[in-house]
C-alpha cells in the first residue's frame, strides 16, 4: 500500500499529519473551574465543538485542564442506550422544564434521559457511581443540544459536587458588604422580586446568581458562589462571598423576619438541594453539608410583602 502511493507521489509524511489535524478537530477540550473545582468537557466527534453550547461557561473558562478535576465529562456520538433489562428504573422526574428518566447500571453508575418541555429526547447521559467520570451523547437541533448538555453538566456536578462538600442549590443570591444572602422559594413566590429589592434601595450589593448558585464547605466554613446555572436571567458570574446567610421567602400580608431552630432550617433547606434521595452516599454527603451549614450560619424565613421596606427589614435582620 505504502509503495502504491509513493507511486503516486503522495507524502506519507504530509498524510499522517493531515490525519493528526483532522483528529485534533474532531476532538475538543474545555476546561473550566466552578466554585474552585475543575470540570473538563471533551466532544468526541460531535458537533458543535467550539464552545457555543456552553457559552455560559465562558466566563469559568481556563486554558489548561485543571490538577484536581471533579468532573470530566465526554460529549460522543457514539454511546448507546444501556437496555431496560440491563438497568433498574428509578423514576421519571419532572424537573420543572422537561422530564428526565433515571435508572441505575450494573456499574452502580446511572443513565439519564433527558428530555424537554415537548417530551423530546434532548442528552443520553452515563455517569459513574461518583460522577466523577460521564459520557453523553446530544441529539436534535441546536437549541435541543444546548438544553440537554447545560441540564446534564448541571445534575453531573451537583452530585460530583457532594462527594466534595459542595451542593448546588434553588435559590437568587446578592453579595451585600462582601457577603452572599441566598434566598429561596417555591416557583413563582417571588425570591427574584425580593432581591431585585435589595439590588434597588440597599447600597453596595449586586446580584450573584438568580437562580443556582453554588454552597462550598472549605476548612469547616460555608462559602456562596456564581455558576453558570441561572434561571432565566443570565448571571453567570465567576465570584465567591463568604456565606452570610440562607432566608426562605414566605409571602405575607405583614413584614417580618423569624430565625428558623435547627429542624426548621434542615427542613427547609433540604428541598432547595440538588440530591438524590434513592443513592445512599449522595443523599448522606448532601445532609451532611446541610448540617455543617445549618451549625455555622443562621437561617430565616422572611414573611413578606413584594415592597422596599420588606427589604430593608430583612437586611437590618440578617445583615447586622
Amino acid at each position: 500500500m505504502f509503495k502504491v502511493l509513493a507511486k503516486l507521489g503522495v507524502n506519507l509524511a504530509t498524510l499522517a499529519q493531515h490525519a493528526l489535524i483532522r483528529r485534533r478537530r474532531a476532538t475538543m477540550s474545555h476546561n473550566f473551574i466552578i466554585a474552585e473545582h475543575g470540570v473538563s468537557i471533551i466532544f468526541e466527534n460531535a458537533t458543535p465543538n467550539d464552545g457555543t453550547l456552553i457559552q455560559s461557561m465562558d466566563p469559568f473558562r481556563v486554558n489548561d485542564e485543571p490538577k484536581n478535576l471533579l468532573l470530566k465529562l465526554f460529549v460522543t456520538n457514539d454511546l448507546q442506550p444501556i437496555s431496560p433489562e440491563d438497568t433498574e428504573l428509578i423514576r421519571d422526574i419532572d424537573t420543572g422544564n422537561g422530564m428526565t428518566l433515571v435508572d441505575v447500571l450494573p456499574s452502580g453508575g446511572y443513565q439519564f434521559h433527558i428530555r424537554n418541555v415537548q417530551g423530546n429526547l434532548c442528552c443520553l447521559l452515563h455517569t459513574n457511581k461518583d460522577f466523577s467520570i460521564c459520557r453523553c451523547k446530544l441529539e436534535g437541533d441546536f437549541t435541543m443540544r444546548n438544553f440537554g448538555l447545560n441540564n446534564a453538566l448541571m445534575l453531573s456536578y451537583a452530585f460530583a459536587g457532594s462527594f466534595q462538600q459542595t451542593l448546588l442549590i434553588h435559590a437568587s443570591l446578592v453579595r451585600h458588604q462582601n457577603k452572599g444572602y441566598a434566598f429561596t422559594a417555591k416557583s413563582g413566590t417571588g425570591k427574584s422580586t425580593h432581591v431585585s429589592l435589595w439590588l434597588r434601595y440597599i447600597p453596595d450589593c449586586d446580584l450573584m446568581n438568580d437562580d443556582n448558585p453554588i454552597v462550598r464547605v472549605i476548612d469547616g466554613k460555608p462559602y456562596i458562589y456564581g455558576s453558570p446555572w441561572s434561571g432565566k436571567t443570565p448571571c453567570y458570574r465567576n465570584i465567591k462571598a463568604e456565606l452570610g446567610s440562607i432566608s426562605r421567602i414566605d409571602r405575607a400580608k405583614e413584614n417580618s423576619v423569624e430565625q428558623m431552630r435547627p429542624i426548621e432550617a434542615f427542613a427547609s433547606l433540604l428541598p432547595s438541594c440538588s440530591t438524590m434521595k434513592w443513592d445512599k452516599a449522595v443523599f448522606n454527603n448532601t445532609v451532611e453539608i446541610i448540617t455543617k451549614i445549618i451549625e455555622t450560619s443562621k437561617v430565616y424565613t422572611i414573611h413578606c410583602l413584594p415592597n422596599k421596606d420588606a427589604a430593608l427589614l430583612c437586611q437590618q435582620t440578617i445583615a447586622k
